[in-house]
């Protein structure tokens, strides 16, 4: 371990005593978001006559771990944003301030893996001192950002699945992120709006959704956030949803995330996969309506397409708007980043119940697949994106993300520092083929 290492865990434990005997005076706890009026844009004003990223309603309060006040400052805000299908919405963004900070003002724009069909488990509420099942994933994730606080950068946490709870919708989440970092930029409150505020992304698995799109979608959709943007890291990649359904496909712990898709792409495109399903997959679609992955992951197992499906629908690409939907959700085909990246996989899905074994697929961590992140990383290379990637041949799909984030932290440090970022291109296997399906 080396010294700076050492140092950031001694603030880290340092943090967490401090979070812990600080005095709690709980206060009531904030309404869930559906009814919360934070939530909702009343103004006079059309919302689609206002620009994205614009901050709308702004709220101050200490950030909560399990309920509980920690001595961090918290700036919530209400922005505009945009939906899967372009239409006008709001999102909510937290801005978690650091206790010290030295020099220009950094943003960590963190994503969450939050993965619910729910409203009530999105971060801000967590982070408001909402407790939930599926918000629990934001509880824990405090451990894997900590550091960044103590390092003096602003943690920028968005609800990124927007408040529809649109599971599974990438390039949504990437807005979401995109306008999430305006708004902070935009807030007097959060006081990092200076010119020589830098952005970096970090997120993991459903945080990694967020943050690839967002660094693709950067050039074209916020060029003004793109300009400050320093790198984004990410592991655990949802590459090609298309070919993600077909790994899980019958296993014994990652299975129920096939319902929990149909129901977020359904929700996202604002389409109707109903009438494919079976019986079984109609009762499934109507009881996970608000589930978490915490609450489906090794609840179904063995749970297969053909069990959801009626029979004239043997495959999800026999139905036509289900492949023109998932066609738009292939990584890469948004645009290119602009920023280096680092990308962290693993391909070791037989310790989490899931076969390698499938034709075209090939190894995964178990609910993603190492092939599709090898070839998205080849293929930004040959985009001539600075691109380090690294496989975890040994690990599955949670325990991976304990190595990305160890590597994530001092990476994004040295892009803060404008070091000039490594890559190992010519050293990534080829993949498998993400071509669309239509």
């Amino acid at each position: 371990m080396s010294a700076a290492d050492a140092r950031r865990g001694f603030g880290l434990m340092l943090f967490l005593c401090a979070a812990l005997l600080a005095p709690v005076a709980r206060a009531a706890a904030l309404p869930p978001p559906a009814q919360d009026p934070f939530y909702r844009y009343e103004g006079a004003t059309p919302l689609a006559e206002i620009s994205p990223g614009t901050v709308l309603k702004t709220r101050t309060l200490p950030y909560h771990v399990v309920g509980l006040p920690l001595p961090v400052k918290a700036v919530q805000l209400l922005y505009r944003s945009t939906g899967q299908t372009g239409e006008a919405t709001v999102n909510v963004t937290s801005v978690l301030l650091p206790p010290i900070r030295l020099g220009p003002p950094m943003i960590v724009a963190y994503q969450s893996f939050y993965d619910s069909l729910n409203q009530a488990d999105e971060p801000s509420y967590a982070i408001s001192g909402g407790l939930t099942l599926g918000g629990a994933i934001p509880q824990v994730e405090t451990l894997l950002f900590a550091p960044e606080l103590l390092a003096g950068n602003a943690v920028v946490i968005a609800d990124t699945e927007g408040q529809s709870a649109d599971f599974a919708a990438g390039p949504e989440y990437g807005i979401n992120t995109l306008d999430g970092i305006r708004a902070a930029l935009a807030s007097p409150a959060t006081g990092l709006g200076g010119a020589r505020t830098k952005v970096g992304l970090i997120g993991y698995s459903g945080g990694a959704i967020a943050t690839e799109w967002a660094a693709e979608l950067a050039p074209s959709y916020a060029p003004d956030v793109n300009s400050r943007l320093v790198g984004a890291s990410f592991g655990g990649v949802l590459a090609d949803p298309a070919h993600n359904l077909h790994y899980v496909d019958g296993s014994s712990q990652w299975a129920g995330v096939i319902p929990m898709a149909v129901i977020g792409i359904s929700r996202a495109f604002q389409i109707d996969l109903t009438p494919y399903l079976s019986e079984y997959g109609k009762q499934l679609y109507d009881e996970l309506q608000k589930a978490s992955i915490t609450e489906v992951l090794g609840k179904y197992p063995g749970l297969t397409w053909t069990q959801l499906a009626k029979p004239e629908y043997p495959t999800p690409e026999s139905i036509p708007v289900y492949v023109e939907t998932v066609d738009q959700l292939i990584m890469g085909t948004g645009g290119t980043p602009s920023v280096p990246l680092q990308i962290a996989q693993g391909a070791f899905g037989e310790l989490e119940g899931t076969s390698g074994t499938k034709p075209g697929i090939g190894e995964g961590d178990g609910v993603m697949i190492a092939g599709d992140v090898r070839t998205l990383a080849r293929e930004y290379c040959a985009r001539g994106v600075a691109v380090s990637y690294t496989q975890y041949d040994a690990l599955g799909h949670v325990p991976t993300a304990v190595p990305w984030i160890t590597a994530a932290i001092p990476w994004l440090a040295e892009r803060f520092a404008g070091k000039a970022a490594p890559q190992n291109c010519a050293q990534i296997p080829p993949g498998n083929p993400l071509t669309p399906i239509g």
